[in-house]
């Protein structure tokens, strides 16, 4: 496993991160097709032994479950200190006016709950899970910054949003010396690569590291298209984010995976590392098997015809994902 920095950032990162919605309580959130804390501790092993360092969930994860799942796998396993350790805050799960938001007062709030459930006294990577429209966006920035300075968090980053939107939050940063987002986490895979327009090219110019979400489409691009799982049955959001157009793309996966001889996901995974804007790709895991996929997709090659074959069937699409 290689190790890279996070934008510009001084915090070194494995290339693979994995992504820890799947690790959470049943019956406690949305997501009935999560894994109970007995079946997610080998799993977060396995990548542990990997070489994986990064680990991604959320406070509203599966009622904040993942966090403390994951929490409590990380300090069997490994030394604090060797571990990336990111979360994320907006959903923030309680019934109330501030059930979702990025005000101060909800930051505060969760910061805290976050770090009691993850068992840890800092979080490596705090991100803005999704953009509040309904607080300015100096009283967000400002909050993030009172948190890096008490020692709660050591860097930020953002999710989903527009470039115009995470470019007004950088530059709110910078005119008030405050801490700036050091990473961008978005949807971006074969099926959908509207980020490539306006987003990548500011992250890159700006120094933001990459850390794209769903890099797999929700496992689409790992299986044959009118194939369904328990998640894609119960999964909503997902239901959301890709259309028939999309089954072209997956059988080039297919169809180059063969003439690998390796499984679809180690393709499709390759064509995201083998974008030089991406730090690190977040892979969602249900079996040991998956975290070997992920590894082994850093070694593949795509040669620039293949690159071509699985980019040639991708059409403009409206922007989803921000929800």
């Amino acid at each position: 496993m290689d190790y890279v920095n996070l934008g510009s950032s001084g915090l070194r990162v494995s290339q693979i991160c994995l992504g820890c919605m799947t690790f959470g309580q049943p019956d406690r959130g949305a997501h009935e097709w999560t894994l109970t804390e007995d079946d997610s501790r080998p799993i977060i092993k396995h990548a542990i032994d990997a070489g994986i360092n990064f680990f991604d969930t959320a406070n509203s994860y599966s009622a904040g479950s993942s966090e403390e799942i994951v929490g409590r796998a990380l300090k069997s396993f490994v030394s604090r200190d060797d571990v990336v350790i990111a979360t994320k805050v907006f959903h923030n799960g309680r019934p109330s006016p501030y059930e979702v938001g990025l005000s101060r007062k909800a930051i505060m709030a969760e910061v805290d709950a976050s770090l009691q459930r993850l068992g840890t006294d800092y979080i490596d990577l705090y991100q803005t899970h999704r953009w509040d429209y309904t607080t300015p966006i100096a009283e967000t920035m400002e909050a993030l910054h009172d948190v890096v300075k008490a020692g709660k968090v050591r860097y930020i980053g953002a999710s989903s949003m527009y470039a115009w939107q995470f470019s007004k939050a950088q530059y709110t940063a910078e005119a008030n010396g405050w801490t700036k987002f050091v990473s961008m986490q978005d949807h971006y895979n074969l099926l959908y690569r509207e980020e490539e327009r306006e987003m990548h090219p500011l992250c890159a110019d700006q120094g933001v590291g990459v850390i794209p979400w769903s890099p797999l489409a929700r496992g689409r691009l790992t299986r044959d298209w009118d194939t369904t799982t328990k998640r894609s049955d119960t999964d909503k959001f997902g239901a959301t984010l890709y259309n028939d157009d999309d089954r072209r793309t997956v059988e080039a996966v297919t169809e180059i995976a063969e003439s690998h001889g390796v499984p679809r996901a180690q393709i499709a995974l390759s064509w995201v590392l083998n974008k030089p804007i991406v730090t690190a790709p977040i892979i969602g895991a249900s079996k040991v098997g998956h975290i070997d996929d992920a590894v082994a997709a850093t070694s593949v090659t795509l040669t620039d015809d293949e690159l071509q074959t699985l980019e040639k069937h991708y059409r403009p699409r409206p922007i989803v994902g921000f929800a």
